[in-house]
C-alpha cells in the first residue's frame, strides 16, 4: 500500500479548492494559501489524512466488514462503481434512497423484491401472468435494479461510509452519524469536516483526483482482504493438524462399542422384534 506522493497529487489536481467566497471556515486547517480568489489545499495534509483513513479502512477490510461508497455527482459515478467492485463492496451512484441507514430493514424488503421476481422467472410463474402484469414487474425489476442492486449483498448495515462531496451527500453522512457508522470523506474548500471522522481534504469536482484518492484506498482494502485470507487459510490448517491423530496411536475399540448410527439401528431392530412378538 503506497499513499501517493505530494507531485502525484499535485499532478491530478488535489489541491485545486472553491473560489474564496464559497470557502467554510472549518477547512481553514487544511487550506495552504489563495491564489486567484481561489483557495488552494495543503497538500501534505492531504497525503497524512490520506495514509490514516487508507489505514483504518484496510483494518475494516481485513476484519470482512463492509464499507458503503456514495457518489451520486456525474464525475465520481464511474470511479465510484469501479473502485468499489473491485474490493467486493456495496455502492450507491444514484440517488440516494432516504432512510436506507435508518430504515435499513425497509431497504431489505425492497432487495428481497428483487430475488422474488428473479425466482418467479426461473420456476414459471412469470409465464402464466398476463402481458400486461409482465410488463409492471419488469418494470418494477428494473428500478430496483438501478437503485438498490449495488447493495444487493449488504445483508447488515455497514461498518462504514465512503462519501464524495459531504455536502451533496449530507443526507447519508446524517444518517450515518445517527446510527454512530464513522465517515469517510473527500471534503472540498466549501463543506463542513465537523461530521466527518476521517477527512481526506482534497478536490471533489475533478475526476482525477477522485480517482488517484479512491485507488490509493482501494489498493489499502485490497491488502487487508488479502491478509484475510490468508490468516483463513493458517487457521484451517493449523485446525486440521490438530485435529488429526498423532502417527502410530490408533483408537483402541472397546469389543461391546459401537458407533452411534449402528446403535440405534439395533435398538430400532430390537423394538420392532418385541411389537412382532406382541
Amino acid at each position: 500500500m503506497a499513499t501517493p506522493t505530494f507531485d502525484q497529487l499535485l499532478k491530478a489536481g488535489c489541491h485545486f479548492g472553491h473560489l474564496k467566497r464559497k470557502w467554510n471556515p472549518a477547512m481553514a486547517p487544511y487550506i495552504f494559501m489563495e491564489r486567484n480568489g481561489i483557495h488552494i489545499i495543503d497538500l501534505y495534509k492531504t497525503a497524512a489524512k490520506l495514509e490514516d483513513a487508507a489505514n483504518a479502512l484496510k483494518q475494516i477490510a481485513k476484519s470482512g466488514k463492509k464499507v458503503l461508497f456514495v457518489a451520486t455527482k456525474k464525475q465520481a459515478k464511474e470511479v465510484i462503481a469501479d473502485k468499489a467492485k473491485s474490493v467486493n463492496m456495496p455502492y450507491v451512484i444514484e440517488r440516494w434512497p432516504g432512510g436506507m441507514l435508518t430504515n435499513f430493514p425497509t431497504i431489505r424488503k425492497a432487495v428481497k423484491k428483487m430475488t422474488t421476481i428473479d425466482k418467479m422467472e426461473k420456476d414459471g410463474t412469470f409465464d402464466n401472468l398476463s402481458k400486461r402484469e409482465k410488463l409492471q414487474i419488469t418494470r418494477q425489476r428494473a428500478k430496483l435494479e438501478k437503485n438498490l442492486g449495488s447493495i444487493a449483498d449488504l445483508g447488515r448495515l455497514p461498518s462504514a461510509l465512503f462519501v464524495v462531496d459531504v455536502m451533496k451527500e449530507h443526507i447519508a453522512v446524517a444518517e450515518a452519524n445517527r446510527l454512530g457508522i464513522p465517515v469517510f470523506a473527500i471534503v472540498d474548500t466549501n463543506s463542513n469536516p465537523e461530521n466527518v471522522d476521517f477527512v481526506i481534504p482534497a478536490n471533489d469536482d475533478s475526476s482525477d483526483s477522485i480517482n488517484l484518492i479512491l485507488e490509493s484506498l482501494t489498493a489499502a482494502m485490497a491488502e487487508g482482504l488479502e491478509e484475510r485470507k490468508v490468516e483463513k487459510a493458517d487457521a484451517a490448517e493449523e485446525k486440521d493438524e490438530n485435529e488429526a491423530p498423532a502417527p502410530g496411536k490408533r483408537r483402541r475399540v472397546r469389543r461391546n462399542e459401537q458407533p452411534a448410527e449402528a446403535a440405534a439401528e439395533v435398538e430400532v431392530k430390537e423394538e420392532v422384534k418385541e411389537e412382532v412378538k406382541e
